[in-house]
């Protein structure tokens, strides 16, 4: 989604933009031995919802092209006779493909472009089952029709490896009848190598790039000569730097995009310390790798856990500056930057954060059906539950008929997180805690569960194992929103008014009198940093005089 930032200046003047996070796990890096890409998809405008394209045999000739985020008509494209069934970011084939927004040169956007990177996701997932056909397919359409958006960071995935493509449109030169002799886009795509892992979040990543390795580097044949064209770039091809000439690094690329790739290469591989000045926007020639290798493999309970950083442990630490207020809240509402006394601040953008609209964690697993793991809302505090890519149902909580952003709907997966979270906010340090523990029981309980239920369709038709993996990912999901929706309830009388009622395993404890009245209620106050700041602010108002 289009990322937050380019300069301070569009900082500021683009609270309203997107931004999305990915991060890239290999086969031989996972412990289990899948591929994962995580994206969460972040928006004040988007209405968390599981989309759904059932596939087969396709009556029009035309497709039409609406731009993802805004709803816009584009136009119609050329359909194909057949399509494969999608389920969110991932189709029946167990191909992933996600995106983060990085922009680059405003110059290279095409108004007039016939499909935007949206449309680019969701079509292509219906028209190829590996990583390698994706690509080709992306720039097939983005070449034949035009490309609507800016630059676009691609995470692209399958049982057996992932790529990351970054592509950038041409701009427009029109001929003397009006046509653009530049429509489509320049790209070069990447692949992993086993046993790392990667990520982008907002920000072109991919510098040189080997330009004679067909089988783990593919690129457009102009993707060098373009640049020389606009003055971008005039070095030796084997200097080339693709983000260096079209998505140039500047502070918030840094702080409000690589640092989020940063600290989840620190939650899994050692010396990543090292690249804390280039997080942090300080030092921009300190550059971070495009992917490392993990100390240990990693679980898809850490993937999914890495979705939920707010930079814990880090210079940037959002729980513990006087902006999480006294008790540890590490959200900093909109806009992102600030000026006091002509000094201009920001804010930091983590990883997990309150606008994002859903997120997610699509597993692709040789010798077994992929998962999408779903969820809406701030990662930090919302459950993933686990949907089957070839499910041929939504479950009706993640429907994107059931509300929207302007209608709330007590039915809703969406609102009843959203409904969690705020009152998390509120009090992180107690009521965010609470939560997360009921979203680690769940997580970890699905993930056991996942494993003996594909045990059980061991030998099954193909046919029937559907059935029931279609019956499982939405009785699963519909359980898990009367779960959230019971949380609700209960995180309101447990935590109303700044108290914290006692309990026991029974329940909450009455006086034992008939009255139903609480039998203890404690009321733990602000943290110590948050008084003194307090003191320091307003205490000779609020001093205490002793006669």
């Amino acid at each position: 989604m289009k990322r937050l930032v380019l300069t301070f200046a569009l900082l500021a003047a683009t609270a309203t933009a997107l931004a999305c996070t990915n991060f890239i796990v290999t086969k031989g890096a996972s412990t289990d031995g899948s591929v994962m890409v995580t994206y969460a998809a972040d928006s004040h405008q988007l209405y968390g919802a599981l989309y759904k394209h059932n596939g087969g045999k396709q009556k029009s000739k035309t497709l039409a092209v609406n731009e993802w985020d805004t709803g816009r008509y584009i136009g119609p494209i050329e359909q194909i006779a057949t399509t494969y069934s999608t389920v969110g970011n991932m189709n029946e084939h167990s191909l992933i493909i996600t995106e983060t927004t990085y922009g680059g040169r405003h110059e290279l956007e095409d108004p007039k472009g016939g499909i935007d990177y949206g449309s680019l996701i969701y079509i292509t997932l219906q028209r190829a089952k590996t990583a390698r056909e994706a690509i080709d397919v992306i720039v097939n359409l983005a070449n034949t029709y035009g490309y609507a958006s800016s630059g676009e960071s691609f995470s692209i995935a399958d049982k057996n490896e992932a790529w990351i493509m970054e592509l950038i449109g041409k701009g427009s030169k029109l001929d003397d009848k009006g046509n653009n002799t530049r429509k489509g886009i320049v790209w070069v795509a990447r692949r992993i190598p086993d046993g790392y892992v990667s990520g982008h979040a907002n920000q072109a990543r991919i510098t040189t790039f080997p330009l004679n390795d067909k089988e783990n580097c593919l690129y457009a044949s102009d993707v060098i000569s373009f640049a020389r064209e606009m003055g971008y770039f005039n070095g030796k091809e084997e200097e080339f730097s693709f983000c260096d000439a079209y998505a140039p690094l500047d502070f918030g690329g840094l702080r409000g995009c690589e640092a989020r790739v940063w600290a989840f290469f620190r939650t899994v591989a050692e010396g990543m310390d090292q690249y804390t000045d280039y997080a942090m926007g300080h030092n921009p020639s300190n550059r971070m790798p495009l992917w490392v290798k993990p100390s240990q493999k990693v679980s898809p309970k850490q993937v999914f856990d890495a979705m939920r950083d707010h930079y814990e442990g880090t210079p940037m630490d959002m729980t513990t500056d006087i902006g999480a207020g006294g008790s540890g809240c590490p959200y900093r509402w909109r806009p992102m930057y600030f000026k006091v006394d002509g000094v201009e601040y920001c804010n930091e953008r983590a990883t997990a954060t309150q606008q994002t609209g859903f997120w997610l964690c699509g597993q692709a697993r040789e010798g077994k059906t992929g998962i999408l793991w779903f969820g809406t809302d701030d990662a930090a505090t919302s459950p993933l539950t686990p949907i089957y890519c070839n499910t041929t149902e939504v479950p009706w909580c993640l429907d994107e008929k059931n509300g929207s952003m302007l209608h709330y709907s007590p039915t809703s997966m969406f609102w009843v997180t959203n409904r969690i979270a705020q009152l998390a906010y509120l009090r992180y340090d107690v009521v965010g805690k609470r939560v997360r523990q009921e979203v680690d029981k769940w997580e970890n309980d699905k993930l056991a569960e996942v494993e003996k239920f594909d045990a059980k369709l061991a030998g099954l038709s193909a046919k029937k194992a559907q059935k029931l993996q279609t019956t499982y990912s939405t009785v699963t999901a519909q359980n898990l929103f009367e779960k959230w929706d019971s949380l609700d309830k209960y995180l309101l009388v447990k935590y109303i008014d700044g108290n914290v009622k006692a309990e026991n395993e029974k329940g909450f404890i009455d006086n034992g009198n008939g009255c139903n009245i609480p039998y203890k209620i404690e009321q733990p106050g602000y943290s110590e940093k948050w008084k003194r700041a307090v003191a320091a602010d307003n205490g000779e108002v609020l001093k205490v005089v002793n006669f």
